[in-house]
C-alpha cells in the first residue's frame, strides 16, 4: 500500500556523524526543478554517469536542504546553507553517498514500487485465467477404401 504523508513537512535527517539536514520533501516540482538547473543544462554532451548525478544530486540538494546542524567555516563558525555551501557539503564522499542514499534512493523505491504487480491474494495461481487449451481428440473418420 502506498502511504501518502499530506503534511508535506520538511524532515530532519542524520547525515553523516556531527551533520544533519532539514530536508524539504523529495516532490515531483522539487525534482522537475533540479532537472532544469542551470547546470544540469550546461553539462557537455556526452558527459559521464558520474558528472551527470553529482550535478543532479547538488541541483537537488540546493533546492531540498533548508536548514543543517554541525557544518562550519574554516574557523569553526556554524554557517548557513548557501548554495555554494551545499555544493562544498557534497564534494564531501560520505555525505553525497549518505544524501543519495537516504534521500534520493528513497524516492527511487517508491517510483520503482508503483511499476510492479500487486500480490496475489492468496497464492500464485489465484485470480490467473487459464491460457492453455485441452487437446481435443481428433474426430475420427470413415476409413478411406
Amino acid at each position: 500500500m502506498l502511504t501518502l504523508d499530506l503534511s508535506n513537512a520538511p524532515q530532519w535527517c542524520d547525515l553523516i556523524p556531527g551533520v544533519r539536514v532539514r530536508l524539504r520533501p523529495l516532490t515531483t516540482a522539487l525534482m522537475v526543478s533540479a532537472r532544469g538547473d542551470p547546470a544540469i543544462a550546461d553539462l557537455p554532451e556526452g558527459a559521464a554517469t558520474e558528472e551527470a548525478a553529482l550535478a543532479m544530486a547538488k541541483a537537488l540538494a540546493r533546492r531540498a536542504i533548508i536548514g543543517w546542524e554541525g557544518i562550519g567555516d574554516a574557523a569553526g563558525h556554524p554557517i548557513d546553507p548557501r548554495p555554494e555551501a551545499i555544493d562544498a557539503l557534497l564534494d564531501i564522499w560520505p555525505a553525497f553517498e549518505a544524501f543519495q542514499t537516504l534521500y534520493v534512493a528513497k524516492a527511487l523505491l517508491l517510483e520503482a514500487e508503483k511499476k510492479v504487480s500487486a500480490p496475489l491474494p492468496t497464492g500464485r495461481s489465484v485470480g490467473a485465467k487459464a491460457t492453455a487449451r485441452p487437446v481435443q481428440d481428433p474426430v475420427p473418420t470413415a476409413p478411406h477404401g
